[in-house]
């Protein structure tokens, strides 16, 4: 099997640690390459290459920072065929999928803070005859950038270009789950000539490597993407260190169908928003309210439409659901549907584990896209995250009555809505606990606005100068007339 290497100061290199995990193909079950099974003294080896390749990074002019961003990006769309097969396998997401959203977001995001840095500006205060201040914004050092496994090579990058573009370097750990393209993003930076030490990217997993790195003394910021669990115990280390945190963490996203929303794009982009990715994607709409007048109606096109979403080979072209991440994954959306089912739910369609596509895939881990009824907004299975192809449809009465149902869990990640009421649609939106709302729509992603959530969802922001803020450090500066 293929052994992927840790990539530290510019050279790929095997863990210190000498031992090895089995990465497991989730459309067959079987381990198609090994991964470093790294410790501290991996993360150590990263962060000192990336301490010693600041100065020379942050002293590096915007322009030619910029250029390198873009090399990189050119280079992700040179080799895209080849990324969104490994992602595809790797992940076990439809290929096509990779290739229409994760590999061109990779490249989009380097290209985009590539052009973004080159517009970051600073402010100036007159102070009339006493004098005017000015403040400057400097990169912060090495920033640990922790990814999760859902969209691989988009949240990684997701992290790693502004970090880059504003100046600092960077220590950065992939999902011990979905590996592959990280790898290929070193490859990449070998190839260009990518200064060595700037990027470090450690494999492994996130109790060793991970913990290494939210803990090391010389990593002044971290950018992490992941469970609500995580991001509680990366605060515990971090916070009493006073490090700068970014935690984009976990969703239980609400979809409110609105009477008088446009039906049929409202019904299409429900079942997007619901099983894209096997419903992995922390915006996946996994709690649909739909008021009282449309819901029988609703939910009988609904069920007729997921049934007949294509399970297939994540590699053939016309399938529509892959595979489940993991073993451990698919044990736990499973439980959630017995939970649904202890519950009081009715499922309509789904709920048990598909028949393999082909004979390659007979050990995968395939799961029918599942939709419950009759579960209140109190219930377990409405109030915490599954993160699979598992949906609740519940009906609502009046406006206040769904925004209350919408608002009712921990979580504040997403909303979506859908009506043809301009006004109710403003008002809605407004009273939403989320940091994003779509208004029909869903996953329209604009690269230059906040991305992040509230309560149990996150602190902080991602995307477009918020990035550039988070990963910079102001300096006010007084000068007296």
């Amino acid at each position: 099997m293929q052994d992927i290497l840790n990539y530290i100061d510019g050279v790929l290199v095997p863990p210190s640690t000498g031992s090895w995990i089995n990465n497991i193909e989730p459309a067959t079950g079987n381990p198609y390459c090994r991964i470093p099974d790294s410790g501290k003294e991996d993360a150590e080896h990263a962060v000192t290459a990336a301490k010693a390749a600041f100065p020379g990074w942050a002293a590096t002019s915007i322009n030619d920072r910029a250029a390198w961003l873009i090399k990189i990006a050119d280079r992700i769309e040179e080799r895209s065929e080849e990324l969104a097969q490994a992602e595809s396998k790797d992940n076990g997401k439809p290929l096509s999928l990779a290739r229409q959203v994760d590999i061109p977001r990779g490249s989009a995001n380097f290209r985009y803070f590539a052009r973004a840095i080159t517009q970051f500006h600073s402010e100036t205060y007159d102070m009339g005859t006493q004098g005017f201040n000015y403040t400057l914004r400097r990169p912060l050092g090495v920033a640990g950038c922790i990814s999760p496994w859902n969209l691989p090579l988009y949240l990684f990058t997701w992290k790693i270009a502004p970090a880059l573009a504003a100046g600092n370097t960077v220590v950065a750990k992939p999902s011990e789950l979905t590996p592959m393209t990280a790898y290929l993003l070193s490859e990449i930076c070998r190839e260009i000539g990518f200064p060595k030490g700037v990027l470090n990217i450690v494999h492994g997993s996130g109790t060793k490597v991970g913990s290494a790195i939210v803990a090391h003394p010389d990593v002044p910021v971290i950018s992490f993407t992941g469970g609500t669990s995580t991001g509680k115990a990366i605060s515990k280390v971090a916070a009493p260190m006073f490090k700068k945190l970014s935690l984009e963490l976990g969703g239980k996203n609400p979809n409110l169908v609105f009477a008088d929303c446009e039906y049929e794009a409202a019904l299409e982009t429900s079942l997007r928003s619901s099983f894209a990715n096997q419903g992995q994607i922390c915006l996946c709409s996994s709690r649909i309210y739909v008021q009282r007048p449309i819901y029988e109606q609703f939910v009988a096109d609904f069920v007729v439409r997921t049934k007949a979403k294509v399970i297939g080979d994540p590699l053939e072209e016309e399938t529509e659901i892959g595979a489940i991440v993991s073993q451990e994954q698919f044990e736990k959306d499973l439980n959630y549907i017995a939970l649904g089912q202890e519950e009081g739910g009715t499922i309509l369609t789904g709920g048990k584990i598909a028949e393999a596509p082909n004979e390659r895939c007979a050990g995968g881990w395939f799961l029918e896209p599942t939709v419950i009824t009759g579960l209140g907004p109190a219930c377990r299975t409405n109030q915490e995250e599954i993160f699979g192809p598992v949906v609740t449809i519940y009906p609502f009465n009046s406006e206040e009555e769904g925004i209350a149902f919408a608002n009712s869990t921990q979580y504040g990640l997403s909303s979506t809505i859908h009506t043809t009421n301009l006004k109710k649609a403003h008002r809605v939106a407004a009273e939403l606990e989320a940091g994003i709302v779509w208004v029909n729509s869903w996953l329209v992603r604009d690269l230059r606005t906040p991305f992040g959530g509230i309560k149990a969802s996150g602190v902080g922001r991602e995307g477009g100068m918020e990035a550039l803020r988070f990963f910079t450090e102001p300096k006010n500066i007084f000068i007296s007339l």
